[in-house]
């Protein structure tokens, strides 16, 4: 980020000191690397440090492109082999419904990651979720079945494209927001 106002971004939905949140992110990874003999190598954490700015979903040949532009790497083992070891130690998650990657917001605790991942801008909230709680939880004792691992994967609106209207994956402002309710010849929103 080269100025100040590049500083407070959007983390999910919440505004946040992203400066802060990449280094912190980081440094809790090499703990977590150091304290179970993993080794966060340059290319891993240059992996790592590409999700965490860019607070999306990547797919591995646009981390790739990032990498060969900064002369880490040019053949996709390279950024497949990092992104495999940040999602098996719990660095980073793969949204399915995307193919793609995101850095999780809680390194290296268990936790049932859920995603909200808005459909006009692509920017991805990670929460958690209780699988095992509810009605999936229900549903899975009742057919004698023990859960394991479940992802959520909701898509909508974020707070920012519900208010301005969904924006294009480039930003720019799609043709229909909320301030145009009506249809042809309605000029209020109401029907006639």
């Amino acid at each position: 980020m080269s100025d100040t106002a590049d500083a407070l971004t959007t983390i999910g939905f919440a505004s946040h000191d992203h400066a802060r949140c990449i280094d912190s992110a980081v440094a809790a990874a090499d703990t977590h690397c150091r304290a179970a003999g993993l080794h966060l190598t340059p290319g891993r954490r240059r992996v790592l440090e590409i999700l965490l700015a860019e607070h999306r979903a990547m797919g591995a040949y646009e981390i790739l492109d990032i990498l060969r532009r900064e002369g880490l790497g040019s053949q996709p083992p390279v950024a497949y082999r990092a992104l495999d070891f940040l999602v098996t130690h719990g660095f980073a998650h793969k949204i399915e419904r995307l193919n793609a990657f995101i850095a999780c917001t809680q390194p290296g605790a268990r936790h049932a990651p859920a995603f909200l991942i808005c459909r006009a801008c692509e920017a991805v909230a990670e929460t958690t979720s209780s699988p095992s709680a509810g009605r999936l939880g229900r549903a899975a004792r009742a057919a004698g079945f023990e859960i394991e691992a479940a992802v959520v994967e909701a898509t909508g609106l974020c707070p920012k494209c519900r208010v301005t209207g969904p924006a294009t994956a480039d930003g720019s402002a799609s043709a229909k927001g909320p301030a145009q309710t009506g249809g042809p010849g309605q000029t209020d929103g109401a029907a006639r």
